[in-house]
C-alpha cells in the first residue's frame, strides 16, 4: 500500500511540475514576438558577419594577406613568420559554420516555408561562397551533413573535389531559382534585393570554381563553360556588379578600419611594391601610403623577426592605403576583372573560345578603372613589355596580374597563388616552415577533441595536417 501511494505522489507531482513549467513558459513568451526567424534579419546579419570574418583579423589580416604577401608586419611577427595562432585557425572555422553555414541553410528553409525562392536562392549563393572559401582554406571538409545537428553530430569530411562539384550543382539550382521580376526580398545589404546582380554573383562563383578544377577535372569545368562562360549578361564583368559590402560608421565600420582602432601593426609587403615598381604600376600609391618621414612608397620584408621590424620604425614604413582601411572601405568577395582574369585563362587552355590576350587587356584596364586610373595611363601601362601579354608562359602573365588585381582579397589572392604558382614570392625571412610558404591552414584541435574519427579519416585521405600540405585543386 505504501508502495502504491508513493507511485501515485510521483505521479501527481509531475503532473503539478509539468503544469507549472507550461505556465512559466506562458508567462515568458512576449506576445509581440514572431516565434520565426525572420529573413530579414537572417540575411542582414548573415551578410555582415560573414563579410566580417572574410576581411577580419582571423582569415585575412593574420593569414592570408601575410602568405600571399600583400601585407607584412611590423610588431609581433609571429603570424608573418607561419606561426599562426590557435585563436585565428579557430575562428574562422567556428565562425563560418556556425555564423554562416548554419544561418544560411536556416534561410533556404525560410524560402521554402516562405514559398520565396529568391531568399531560398541567395541562401544557397552565400552558404556555396562560404563552403568554397572554406575548402580552398583547408581542403576537405564537413559539407554534405554540415549544420544537420539533428542527423550528424559529428558530421564527416567531404573530400574537396566532392565539395566543388557539389557546389557546382548547388549554384546552378540557386541561379535557375531566381526570379527577379517577383517575390522581392529584404535585408539584403549586398545587392539591395537586385536579384539580376546575384544571378550574375552565382554564375561568377561557378567560373571560379569550374577553372579552379580545370587541372584535375577538365570536362566537369568545359560543362560549365559551355554552359554560362559566354553569357557576359549574367555574370560580374563590369565594376558596378561587383559583389562587395559597402561599410558605414562604427560600428558597422570596415573590420580593417575597426582593427586600425586598437593597433597599426601591418604595413604594405615589399614583394608587392617591387613589382609594382618594376611595373610603373598607377595603383602603387593606391594600394601603399606615403609615411610620415619619407617621400615614397616603402615596403616591409615578410617574416622579419620582430626586433628587426621594430627597428624599421612606424613612420619609415608605409602603411595599407585608404581605399582598404577607411571606415566605409568596401570589401570586395568578387569583382569584375577576376572573372575577366577567369575568362583569358579559360580561353587559353581551350575551356572557352575568346581572344585570351584581349579578355587579359579587358581583366588588367577593369581593376585599373575599379580605382580611378585615368584612359591615358591604362593605355601607357598595358603597352609595356612586363605587361604584354604572353601566351607562352601565360601563367605567369595571368599569375603576377591577377595577383595584383586582388590585392586586399587574401583568401582568393591565396587560393590562386597556390593554383597558379605565380608570382614566384620569398618565402618569409625567418619562416618557421624551412623556406616554405603555407599552402593551406590547418584544422582547429577542437575537431581532432570532438570529430575525431572523421578528422582521421580526412587527414589520412588528403596528408599532414600541416600547413605545407597541399591541397587536392593544387597538386601537381
Amino acid at each position: 500500500m505504501k508502495l502504491v501511494k508513493y507511485i501515485l505522489g510521483l505521479a501527481g507531482a509531475a503532473v503539478i511540475l509539468s503544469s507549472c513549467q507550461k505556465q512559466l513558459e506562458d508567462i515568458n513568451k512576449n506576445p509581440n514576438e514572431s516565434e520565426q526567424v525572420q529573413p530579414d534579419y537572417l540575411l542582414t546579419n548573415g551578410i555582415k558577419a560573414n563579410v566580417d570574418t572574410y576581411w577580419g583579423t582571423d582569415a585575412a589580416m593574420e593569414t592570408s594577406l601575410l602568405y600571399v604577401q600583400y601585407w607584412a608586419k611590423i610588431q609581433y611577427t609571429d603570424p608573418d613568420r607561419y606561426i599562426p595562432a590557435g585563436t585565428s585557425i579557430q575562428t574562422v572555422w567556428n565562425n563560418f559554420y556556425a555564423q554562416g553555414v548554419a544561418d544560411f541553410t536556416k534561410l533556404v528553409e525560410l524560402g521554402d516555408t516562405l514559398h520565396n525562392p529568391n531568399y531560398k536562392a541567395v541562401g544557397i549563393i552565400m552558404r556555396s561562397w562560404i563552403f568554397q572559401v572554406l575548402t580552398d582554406y583547408y581542403g576537405d571538409i564537413p559539407y554534405s551533413q554540415a549544420a544537420q545537428i539533428d542527423k550528424y553530430l559529428t558530421p564527416k569530411y567531404d573530400a574537396q573535389k566532392d565539395v566543388y562539384l557539389g557546389l557546382l550543382a548547388e549554384l546552378k539550382t540557386a541561379s535557375g531559382l531566381i526570379t527577379p521580376s517577383a517575390n522581392t526580398i529584404a535585408g539584403d545589404i549586398l545587392y539591395n534585393g537586385d536579384m539580376n546582380k546575384w544571378k550574375k554573383f552565382a554564375n561568377s562563383l561557378r567560373l571560379r570554381i569550374a577553372l579552379r578544377i580545370s587541372d584535375k577535372e577538365f570536362a566537369a569545368a568545359k560543362a560549365v563553360f559551355d554552359e554560362i562562360g559566354a553569357d557576359d549578361n549574367n555574370l560580374i564583368v563590369s565594376n558596378s556588379d561587383n559583389a562587395q559590402l559597402v561599410y558605414q560608421a562604427s560600428p558597422n565600420q570596415n573590420p580593417v578600419a575597426k582593427n586600425r582602432e586598437t593597433r597599426n601593426d601591418y604595413r604594405i609587403s615589399k614583394s608587392i611594391v617591387d613589382k609594382l615598381n618594376q611595373l610603373n604600376d598607377p595603383r602603387l600609391p593606391i594600394y601603399g601610403a606615403v609615411p610620415r618621414d619619407t617621400n615614397k612608397i616603402v615596403g616591409v620584408t615578410n617574416g622579419l623577426a620582430t626586433d628587426s621590424a621594430a627597428r624599421l620604425g612606424f613612420n619609415k614604413t608605409s602603411d595599407v592605403g585608404a581605399v582598404f582601411t577607411a571606415t566605409a572601405a568596401p570589401a570586395v568577395l568578387f569583382n569584375a576583372s577576376e572573372l575577366l582574369f577567369i575568362k583569358a585563362e579559360a580561353a587559353q587552355i581551350g575551356l572557352l573560345s575568346g581572344n585570351a590576350a584581349t579578355l587579359y587587356a579587358q581583366a588588367v584596364t577593369t581593376s585599373l578603372k575599379q580605382y580611378g586610373v585615368s584612359d591615358l595611363n591604362v593605355t601607357t601601362y598595358l603597352a609595356q613589355p612586363a605587361v604584354l601579354y604572353d601566351a607562352a608562359n601565360y601563367r605567369k602573365s595571368i599569375g603576377e596580374q591577377k595577383w595584383l588585381a586582388l590585392f586586399g582579397d587574401g583568401l582568393e589572392g591565396f587560393a590562386e597563388w597556390r593554383r597558379l604558382d605565380y608570382p614566384k614570392l620569398p618565402a618569409a625571412y625567418t619562416g618557421a616552415l624551412g623556406g616554405k610558404i603555407p599552402t593551406r591552414m590547418t584544422y582547429p584541435s577542437s575537431e581532432q577533441a570532438l570529430n575525431g574519427t572523421n578528422y582521421k579519416d580526412a587527414v589520412g585521405r588528403q596528408g599532414a595536417d600541416a600547413l605545407t600540405t597541399r591541397l587536392w585543386f593544387d597538386k601537381e
